[in-house]
């Protein structure tokens, strides 16, 4: 089976499908990130800033308290203080998503559920060339948001096709994507995927939902997200951007926190 994808991937299989949707370029590195991620001083800080945030956490501080104890201590910007925040989880967290974690072998047959807009802008922010930050529980996580609007950049169709490379390798039987129907172009993005899935035969489905992150823990056996509250509260869960890094040798930025 990995061999066959192999040749279709080398020989194009999967089918370029494009849509507009207000795109942008891409969804990389803001001006000085270099300076707040790139040096070893500064990651050394981060590092320190994750641990006492997770102490914190574990106390029972809420979180935005801790994270301005934290931030405070080691002169923190913005940007590092959101990147604490995203890598940071408390020891009783961590066990429970650890509990729930699946691995790929576990897929074999099952539907799957997945965080449309969290695992679409997490894949282009790495492929864009963007800083990616692994937490505490192992996750992956950026610092771009959808802020109400999607836009597509040039990386979108690749992360498509990359989950499309998962849900073959996996052996799902299932992929259901869910999305933010609040959000702008919501509605275009599934279409683009419904697209994309019609023209390579894959057995997907694509959903707008008001509340996504409930709907996942509410309705997926196995939720593929790196969204901390859906970690804390859904059954089970895979965390797809590590495998894709590990698994298709992904160039990335990685700034791992712990």
């Amino acid at each position: 089976m990995f061999l066959s994808l192999v040749y279709i991937r080398a020989t194009g299989y999967f089918k370029k499908i494009h849509l507009h949707l207000g795109m942008q370029k891409n969804r990389g590195k803001n001006t000085g990130d270099d300076l707040l991620f790139g040096a070893e001083k500064q990651t050394g800080k981060l590092k320190m800033a994750t641990q006492d945030m997770r102490y914190l956490l574990s106390r029972g501080y809420a979180e935005k308290a801790s994270s301005e104890l934290t931030g405070n201590r080691y002169r923190l910007k913005t940007r590092q203080i959101q990147a604490v925040r995203a890598a940071s989880a408390s020891e009783t967290q961590i066990r429970t998503r650890a509990d729930k974690e699946f691995q790929i072998s576990a897929l074999q047959g099952a539907t799957v559920h997945l965080d449309g807009f969290n695992i679409i802008i997490i894949m282009e922010s790495l492929l864009s060339g963007a800083y990616i930050f692994q937490g505490a529980d192992g996750c992956l996580r950026d610092l771009s948001g959808v802020h109400g609007t999607y836009r597509k950049v040039n990386q979108t169709l690749r992360s498509i096709e990359l989950v499309a490379v998962f849900f073959q390798k996996s052996g799902a039987s299932k992929l259901i994507w869910i999305f933010d129907r609040p959000v702008s172009n919501s509605g275009r993005i599934k279409q683009m995927v419904l697209d994309f899935a019609r023209e390579n035969e894959l057995n997907w489905e694509a959903e707008l939902e008001f509340n996504p992150d409930r709907f996942l823990v509410e309705h997926a056996d196995i939720a593929v997200s790196s969204d901390a509250w859906i970690l804390n509260h859904c059954r089970n869960w895979f965390n797809l951007a590590r495998y894709l890094i590990e698994e298709e040798k992904l160039d990335v930025n990685l700034v791992k926190m712990v």
